[in-house]
């Protein structure tokens, strides 16, 4: 389920399935409502009016924008996730906050990233927290979920570097710098990258540490205990695509 006049556009734009949608009065008394109405009809997607208390009752949101939608998110599957060299991919580890997760799909699809792996113990990326936070990215951008022994085999398959962010790691500079000018075929400067970022408080488990080629960490200024995880994440994605 989806909720808002944005969400919905990016979905239809998407070219997404929808069951139907759900609309409020309040809706038609904007253009953008009016126009939005019209393209889902055009569309042939069942609209049903409902009254404001009901549709009030329905909504997720505290300040709901008089629509909700009902579609088919796209499912990715392992196969259909094949980084091409010089790719850089973003993984999720145990983030648990459904809004980070939908930050941090947002922020990799904005940045480049050729795709996301969701692993266990991370939000729903689909939940509608989740969607509403990626402001429609996960409509367009593969996003992957998989079990710690199907990443593992994908990553080996597909001769995927790991780069694990930790606090205590090398520092991103120097990491970046390992490697230049080497330009052997198949090393980490000619390869895809995947970054892991970890839970918000206990970081990556240690299993993913420990297959990662490198730990790398965002030097700080002094007395910063830590960042957001999807800002770390974006600082970590602009980084090392720059550094391709």
């Amino acid at each position: 389920m989806i909720e808002g006049v944005r969400l919905v556009e990016e979905a239809l734009a998407a070219g997404l399935p929808f069951q139907g949608a759900l609309v409020a009065p309040d809706l038609a008394r904007t253009a953008r409502g009016v126009a939005l109405v019209a393209e889902l009809e055009r569309h042939a997607i069942p609209v049903e009016e409902i009254g404001v208390r009901t549709f009030a009752q329905l909504a997720d949101t505290e300040a709901p924008q008089g629509i909700i939608a009902v579609i088919e998110p796209r499912r990715w599957d392992a196969a259909e996730f094949a980084p091409r060299p010089g790719a850089v991919a973003l993984v999720i580890d145990g983030v648990q906050d459904p809004g980070n997760v939908g930050t941090l799909i947002r922020t990799a699809h904005a940045l480049g990233a050729a795709g996301t792996v969701v692993l266990r113990g991370t939000a729903d990326p689909t939940s509608p927290k989740a969607l509403r936070a990626a402001m429609g990215a996960t409509f367009r951008h593969p996003v992957v979920l998989l079990d710690d022994a199907g990443f593992i085999a994908w990553a080996r398959k597909h001769a995927v570097t790991l780069w694990a962010a930790a606090a205590d790691g090398t520092p991103l500079h120097r990491a970046l710098g390992k490697g230049a000018g080497k330009g052997d075929a198949g090393s980490v400067d000619d390869g895809p990258i995947a970054v892991i970022v970890g839970n918000e408080g206990a970081g990556i488990r240690p299993q993913l540490n420990a297959v990662a080629a490198q730990r790398v960490a965002i030097p700080l200024a002094q007395g910063a205990e830590s960042l957001n995880v999807a800002v770390a994440a974006g600082i970590l994605l602009y980084e090392v695509t720059r550094g391709r």
